[in-house]
This record gives C-alpha cells, structure tokens and sequence, in this order.
C-alpha cells in the first residue's frame, strides 16, 4: 500500500552521522507507516554499509546509491523522484527528528495543504543552549496562499530569514504532486538551493504553505558541509544563491525580492560582514577578501541608511579595531581556526 509520507534524506560521505538521523526517526511512534528514502550521491565512505545494516532491520528503508556524485541540488531532487508517499519529508542525513513530531506530521499533512512548514531548534554555542529557530513572524500555526498578490505580500513581510523562503530542508513538508508540477530549473543546480527555487516557481501556479510554529527536529550544530571551503564562501552560498533566486524569480525591484533581500540581511548582519574582513585578515590563505567585499556591496546594495552604514562601517573596520570591540569572538574563530590548520597537517 502506498504510503502517506515519505521521508526522503540525500546524503553523501555521512557514515558517521547518518546513524544517529535513522534512530530518530524509527524511535518514533508511526515509523512504520512511513517510507525512509536514502539517496547516496556515490559516497566513497562506508555509508552504503551502515545503510545495510538498518535495512535488514527496517523494511521501511529504501536505499537509492546513485552512479556518480551529483551534488546536493540534483541528489536531493532525485531523492523525491524515488519517493512514492503522498508527501514527502525533505530531511538532512545529519539532523535528528524530535520526539512526537513524526505523528505531529501525519495528523498535519491531513489537511491537504501543499507544503508544510516547521521549526527547528538550533544550538546556540555562546549561550550552551538549543532554542527554537523562528521562520515566520505568526504566533500561531497560519496558512497561507501564495498564488494571491496580498497573501505572498503578507507571508513575505513576515519572513524573518531565508528559513521562510525554504532554505532549510529539514523543515519542508512537500506534497508530492505540488512538488513535480514544475521541473528541477538547471539555471539553480549548482548552487545548492535549487529545492527553494523550484517552490518559489511554484507560487503563481497555487502553493498553499502551512506555517507551523512547533519546532519538530533539532539541526546538527557541528556539520555545515556548505563550510569546508571556508566561511566567506559559505556566506558566498547563501548571498548569491538567494540573490538569484529573488532576481530570477521575482524581478530585482519587486516587493518579494526586496523582502528576501532583507531576510538575507538578518542572517548575514552587520557584525557578520565584519567578522568575514577580518577573517579575511587573520587567514588569507583561505578566506578570500575580494570576495567579502562583493558579498557587502551584494547584501547592502538597497537605497537605505542602514545599508550606506554598514558599507562605511566595513570600509572604515581595520583587524586591530575589530579586535578590540569584539575579543570573545576573535577568539573563539582564532581558536576555530587553529583546530582546522591542525586537522589539515595531521
């Protein structure tokens, strides 16, 4: 019998992680009403081994290894191509699936909605503590048309970063007809956010988006693959590839573009630009300072008094004043970065 949901993981390299994400979620009440779909993007590790193992065990599991590394982009649209659920729950190899929230998603999905949105918790290392990550500024779960002019104006005014624009994989709920209405655009693949192109090309065709306000998995804290060629390239990922999608998408000087722009900005926030010059000072050899410098000019490119204040701010920052107003967080990348030349020698 076909099922309901299907949870579809693309993963690559994540032997090690990938254990913990599967425990998770067959711990959980319903697991055997659902389809667990493993994409492999042709891991050279021993995930295709670990993968055996919870099949023999799970007859829910089906592993997909597919010939050649493909990358997050193609991996994860053919990660629902082999999804056969009504939904299907785009899920990270990394992230863990808390407690409930797996029947919370078979009673939701019920309501026939396209896409559901959830909340995750996320740790935040400074203050030793998981807290739940906002995505849209409603204080109750609330649906959304995105097809109606006012509806999309609402939902994007509300959107408190690119969470809301679907950035975050581990909280999209699809179902799974909306999903193949349109076709994987290749002028997105490559860039890691071709899944939250392809639901914003959705939107003027009917895309009704549930926004749950419960989180319903926690994000893994020490496993941003984006990151292994730096952190100004991991800005680099996010600036460009929303940028596009806001300018491809919706055109440069539309509202929706200005807002996604602006959610962008709370990510990607004044001390963030500074904390990438300055990484740019301390570590040359793999930070790249031209490319910083883009990505300000990019993210504060709006006619605003806040943009032309951070433009000045990071022209005017030296690595010595930086250093100055911001000890505890040079330190703590000065120390970062020290962990990461050691790994690379040994």
């Amino acid at each position: 019998m076909k099922p309901t949901l299907s949870i579809s993981i693309p993963i690559y390299n994540f032997a090690k992680f990938v254990p913990e994400t599967l425990d998770s979620i067959l711990g959980q009440d319903g697991a055997s009403k659902v389809e667990i779909v493993i994409l492999d993007g042709a891991s050279t590790d021993n995930t295709a081994e670990v993968i055996e193992g919870y099949r023999a065990r799970h007859g829910a599991i089906r592993y997909v290894r597919m010939p050649q590394k493909g990358g997050i982009d193609r991996d994860m649209a053919h990660s629902v191509t082999h999804a056969t659920g009504d939904y299907v729950w785009l899920f990270s190899g990394d992230d863990w699936m808390l407690p409930g929230a797996l029947s919370k998603a078979l009673e939701q999905i019920k309501s026939g909605y396209d896409l559901y949105l959830t909340r995750h918790m996320e740790w935040i290392d400074d203050r030793s503590e998981w807290i739940e990550w906002p995505t849209v500024n409603a204080a109750t779960d609330t649906v959304f048309d995105l097809s109606d002019p006012a509806q999309r104006r609402d939902y994007f005014s509300k959107a408190v970063n690119t969470e809301a624009f679907f950035s975050f994989i581990g909280g999209l709920i699809v179902k799974r007809a909306t999903w193949e209405r349109v076709p994987l655009n290749e002028n997105f693949v490559g860039g890691c956010w071709a899944h939250a192109a392809r639901l914003c090309e959705l939107m003027s065709g009917g895309l009704t988006v549930k926004t749950l306000t419960e989180p319903y998995l926690k994000r893994r804290p020490d496993n941003d693959s984006f990151a292994n060629r730096g952190l100004v390239n991991r800005f680099r990922i996010a600036i460009d590839g929303y940028h596009q999608i806001a300018d491809e998408i919706f055109g440069h000087d539309s509202f929706e573009a200005l807002q996604m722009r602006r959610a962008v900005r709370s990510e990607y926030h004044p001390l963030v630009m500074l904390l990438g010059k300055y990484l740019c000072a301390i570590d040359p050899e793999h930070e790249d300072r031209k490319l910083m410098d883009r990505l300000l000019r990019k993210t504060y490119c709006d006619r605003s008094m806040e943009a032309l204040r951070t433009r000045i701010s990071y022209a005017l920052m030296t690595p010595a004043r930086f250093r100055r107003q911001q000890p505890e967080l040079c330190r703590k990348f000065d120390r970062l970065k020290a962990e990461l030349r050691g790994q690379a020698g040994a």
